[in-house]
């Protein structure tokens, strides 16, 4: 899920909910576990995940926006 939100991290507000709903889906199909403790702490464990991927794209993004800023030659007027 960290590799979700990394990758599209630039949408986030719909990569959150759509990898936590993934997430809890991908658990329950699997058998893993059931009941909805287990479901809601899946869907946190995802959605955390997630908004980790999505910073780290938000961070990565920002630094090199502002490199690209520092590294651009002054405009004359």
């Amino acid at each position: 899920m960290l590799l979700v939100g990394l990758v599209f991290g630039r949408w986030w507000r719909v990569t959150i909910p759509v990898g936590t709903l993934v997430w809890v889906v991908l658990l329950v199909a699997t058998g893993t576990g059931s009941g909805l403790p287990f479901v809601l702490g899946g869907a946190a464990f995802g959605a955390a995940n997630v908004i980790i991927g999505v910073l780290a794209y938000q961070v990565i993004a920002w630094l090199a926006h502002a490199i690209v800023l520092a590294l651009r030659p002054a405009s004359r007027s």
